[in-house]
């Protein structure tokens, strides 16, 4: 709908009576209007001005005094691996739809919220977070705002709209086009000058681009030991684990985005891998909080008193159920519920505690690596990958594999990928100093995945090798149903961009790289029951990297 009158006219004066004119509109073909508050349309036209035309939108309901503004924020800052993992469409903007009283605006009830991207029709839990966090920002401003009260703040407002070209710096001043905010700093209140709908909508920009960084129920910043994980999550203070898993608050901004079967059971094998470890006091983190199911009010399994025997119970019943029933979720929920009342729950934890985006490849997968179980994997958040895209910009970046023993991966998928080298961590000698070890020759990676014939052995070329081609002409007997749960003899490997900076340490076949920003993992790879890599595979081969690139480009850059 047009908006009729015009409030920013270049014929103003710096009067207090015209100032008066201008906020409420009360001249020439204005007067008609009066039924709509002028101070909405003059925030609606600063929006305009400070954005564009096609930023607002305006449904009116004349007989019941209400107006649907539409705000669209534009998302494509966002880069595709982040997009992909949140479930958001980075070429369509979020719209936020604000209900006011048409005819009082600022002085009417609180506005009411509903966020949404128009062809987003499922699993939009971006959506339900922004719109929690809006609703609170907004109930703060309405204990103190009101039409009299932003009149104070723009009095001296229409001079910026003049033909002298001030709105250009204008816009910059506002960074509406603003790079990734530096957390701490997205929750900073705008200015209000601009008007309440400019003041939400650089709110909602300020806050996209760090949301991982947010617990989605009580909205405080996570303290992740390494720094926040690319998707966003549930914090472990235990109002919020109760709020999320007995009241279901929040549930769908946290969804699992790991549905697929063969990454559940994945994600489950790598916890037990991690529960039976020798060192699980170490490398079995985060330990789960998971709410008694009968109890609401306390924890049953709980950080702060570790029970390792029963978590091993309730994952026993896990797995043993996992393994026999294919059937719906509701008939495996139940056969859990009947086995051990804490398995479901713990199975709910392990899935959505998981803050890498990971999902099966395709049939267009890396056939060199020989394995059926490819998976993407992205465990940046966007601010690291940010960094990483600058420092690729400049220096460029190849591919290398990063072998660790399957009872890390636990850990990895929920911390990152850091360095462990002089920390309790570290599990191999760090002869090379300290950083993230890679390797463009896939046997030694293999080699420190525990693809041998001891878990913490590393083979020779040699022999993985030959281990290579006599495991892997064997027929594979066992029903594709039970995935990775039955296998005793799990092996991974990730293959990760890394930036080919002077920092990147090169010692023949093994790469150390000290700067934790510097590596981002694209691909993993399983094998089991004893299958071995081919170990000849070397990343600096131009056709091992133009096959990579191809995958890369399916899964991530297009959409």
């Amino acid at each position: 709908m047009d908006i009729k009158g015009q409030f920013w006219n270049d014929d103003d004066s710096e009067g207090d009576n015209e100032s008066e004119e201008f906020l409420y509109g009360v001249q020439g073909s204005c007067a008609a209007d009066l039924y709509r508050h002028p101070q909405l349309d003059a925030d609606i036209e600063a929006v305009k001005e400070i954005y564009s035309e096609n930023s607002v939108s305006i449904r009116e309901y004349g007989t019941i005094d209400d107006v649907d503004i539409d705000l669209h924020i534009n998302i494509s800052f966002l880069d595709e691996e982040v997009s992909t993992a949140w479930k958001v469409l980075r070429t369509e903007p979020i719209v936020l739809r604000l209900r006011f009283s048409l005819s009082q605006y600022l002085d009417g009830p609180e506005p009411s919220i509903e966020v949404f991207q128009p062809s987003n029709k499922e699993g939009f839990g971006l959506g339900l977070q922004l719109k929690k966090i809006l609703g609170m920002f907004t109930s703060q401003q309405w204990k103190h705002l009101s039409n009299d009260f932003l009149k104070t703040q723009q009095e001296k407002r229409h001079s910026w709209f003049k033909a002298s070209g001030t709105i250009k710096k204008f816009r910059a001043g506002l960074s509406i086009f603003s790079p990734i905010p530096v957390s701490g700093h997205c929750k900073n209140i705008p200015t209000l000058e601009y008007g309440f709908l400019v003041q939400i909508m650089k709110y909602a920009e300020q806050r996209i681009p760090t949301l991982n960084e947010y617990c989605v129920v009580c909205d405080e910043q996570h303290v992740f030991q390494n720094g926040s994980m690319l998707k966003p999550a549930v914090c472990t203070r235990e109002l919020c684990v109760f709020s999320f898993y007995t009241l279901g608050v929040m549930s769908g901004a946290a969804e699992e985005v790991a549905t697929g079967a063969e990454v559940v059971d994945l994600l489950v094998a790598m916890c037990r891998a991690a529960l039976e470890s020798p060192r699980k006091s170490i490398i079995f983190e985060p330990y789960p909080s998971v709410v008694d199911p009968t109890d609401p009010k306390t924890l049953a399994f709980n950080p702060k008193k570790k029970n390792y025997e029963r978590l091993q119970k309730a994952l026993d019943s896990v797995m043993s159920i996992r393994e026999m029933t294919q059937g719906s979720y509701l008939e495996i929920k139940k056969q859990m519920d009947k086995l051990d009342p804490l398995a479901h729950p713990l199975l709910q934890w392990i899935i959505s505690s998981n803050r890498s985006h990971i999902v099966k490849l395709p049939l267009s997968r890396l056939k060199f690596m020989h394995t059926s179980h490819q998976f993407l994997l992205l465990s940046s958040p966007p601010a690291k990958e940010a960094r990483f895209r600058t420092a690729k910009k400049l220096y460029g970046s190849t591919f290398a594999f990063h072998g660790s023993h399957i009872e890390n991966w636990h850990s990895i998928l929920r911390n990152g990928l850091v360095n462990a080298s002089y920390t309790k961590l570290q599990l191999h000698g760090a002869a090379y100093g300290k950083g993230i070890y890679l390797s463009p020759i896939s046997s030694i990676s293999f080699g420190y995945s525990g693809m041998g014939k001891g878990q913490h052995r590393m083979p020779s070329k040699d022999e993985l090798v030959q281990r290579y081609n006599r495991m892997n002409t064997i027929p594979q007997t066992r029903s594709i149903q039970s995935r990775f749960l039955q296998s005793r003899n799990l092996n991974c490997i990730a293959l990760c961009e890394v930036i080919t900076s002077k920092d990147l340490q090169k010692h023949g076949n093994i790469w150390v790289c000290p700067v934790s920003d510097h590596v981002c993992t694209r691909f993993f790879f399983v094998y089991e029951d004893g299958q071995v890599g081919d170990a000849n595979i070397n990343t600096q081969d131009p056709k091992i990297q133009k096959e990579i690139m191809r995958v890369i480009g399916t899964q991530v850059y297009t959409n």
